[in-house]
């Protein structure tokens, strides 16, 4: 009977793993100053004028620029433009010509953490200037949206974003309506890969965890014969 009980508790904590294991993650914004030791910049320092940005690979990070469903040459390279703003150092990446595609980025092992600055080609406010997609392969995780202010002239500023759950792949837009071209600079993001646990899976496996205890314990021995 006991061992009855110890299959039935196992097969509720197996349950409450695997609700653990698909619980949809939790994104939030964060500032530049949120990525501390162990963090990867990419500032595309060393990379001549015009290089492709599509297909390009800087320190294990895939580059890409999908348009229509399909990687796109010669919209997007490695430039000087627009110049220095609070978040934009040349070189950076310029979008020139098709501005309405992908800017993806693949990373080399996951992540929890990922930021960039960019530039829009407007001198106004746009409220959703750029967003974030993040993928763990092709599972969607989670997608934020940030507003850009003048930075200090141009519309930009710095978005960063923080999961709960690991993701090795970001898609990033820009509102190509308001602006005619972006740039992005300093790319970075932690390679650590340890998600933080979603508060409400941790209680899940507590409970799971009690459960399996209080049943096993109070289920007597039979006598030997």
């Amino acid at each position: 009977m006991k061992s009855k009980r110890l299959v039935g508790a196992l097969t509720l904590l197996i349950g409450v793993v695997v609700l653990s294991s698909n619980a949809s993650a939790s994104v939030v914004a964060v500032g530049v100053g949120a990525f501390g030791a162990g963090t990867t910049l990419i500032d595309f320092t060393g990379l001549a004028d015009g290089t492709e940005v599509n297909g390009l690979t800087v320190s294990g990070v895939q580059f890409s620029y999908i348009v229509g469903g399909s990687p796109l040459n010669g919209a997007v390279v490695i430039d000087d433009g627009p110049g220095i703003t609070n978040n934009i150092t040349p070189p950076n990446i310029v979008s020139l010509g098709n501005n309405t595609g992908i800017l993806r980025v693949t990373l080399p092992g996951p992540a929890t953490m990922f930021g960039y600055g960019y530039a829009l080609l407007t001198l106004t406010p746009v409220s959703d200037a750029t967003s974030i997609a993040l993928f763990d392969g092709t599972t969607a995780v989670g997608t934020l949206s940030y507003a850009g202010e003048p930075d200090p002239t141009f519309t930009g500023g710095f978005a960063g974003i923080q999961s709960t759950l690991a993701f090795n792949r970001i898609d990033i837009t820009f509102n190509s309506v308001e602006a005619a071209a972006f740039a992005v600079d300093d790319v970075r993001f932690n390679a650590t890969g340890n998600a933080v646990p979603e508060p409400s899976s941790m209680l899940l496996l507590s409970a799971g965890l009690a459960v399996l205890v209080i049943l096993t314990a109070r289920e007597p021995e039979p006598p030997s014969a």
